[in-house]
């Protein structure tokens, strides 16, 4: 019989309760770093992170119903106060409801790499994504990517090399959460790693 996936209010963020910028010291009830893991799956990287890195705040945003609700059962149930989670599209979220340089770290790992040629305009990491990405990260704030698709790493490192005046490559650190062999320790890349797909990683900061 599965389990009865709970909801819980202090975790889970409805996008039709954003009005305007979001307060991140008001909806974590805290000041903090701030990451935001813009497709958080099952929230494996959240739950991970957000335990070794008590004092950050983090923000996942995931589209897809069932991962949220499960990210939400298993944050909550594990009684993480760090950690939000929001239901909603990630590029109108960044454009209606991040502020400007209030964003230590954005996370990105496994992005849909919409493969076949006529669905690539769908990819997230493009230019005009970016720009977002730029606008609300702080001075000195990092991008971090993970991606098993390499024609879609192609295209990140373009786009990103696009903006050289205002983005420096660094290396890419795993997080601690991640075990053995992992760069970033989520479910789709367990997967991946179990397929023997490579996996490609590039990490930035805003200067």
């Amino acid at each position: 019989m599965a389990r009865i996936l709970q909801d819980f209010p202090g975790i889970s963020l409805k996008a039709e309760d954003m009005d305007g910028k979001i307060d991140f010291v008001r909806i974590f009830g805290r000041t903090g770093a701030v990451h935001i893991e813009i497709g958080s799956g099952k929230g494996t990287f959240l739950l991970g992170q957000a335990a070794v890195q008590p004092g950050d705040n983090f923000l996942g945003i995931e589209w897809a119903r069932k991962y949220y609700r499960h990210a939400v059962d298993r944050i909550g149930r594990w009684g993480l106060t760090n950690v939000r989670i929001i239901r909603t599209d990630a590029a109108e979220f960044l454009t209606d409801s991040v502020p400007d340089d209030s964003v230590d770290c954005f996370h990105i790992y496994f992005p849909d790499p919409w493969p076949k040629k006529r669905h690539n305009k769908r990819r997230f990491i493009c230019s005009a994504n970016v720009e977002h990405l730029i606008r609300c990260l702080k001075t000195g704030g990092q991008l971090r990517i993970a991606t098993d698709h390499a024609d879609y790493f192609e295209q990140i490192k373009m786009v990103l090399a696009a903006r050289s005046d205002t983005l420096e490559e660094i290396d890419f650190i795993k997080p601690a959460s991640a075990e053995s062999g992992e760069w970033v320790g989520t479910n789709f890349e367990r997967k991946y790693i179990k397929d023997q797909r490579p996996i490609y990683t590039t990490a930035i900061r805003k200067i």
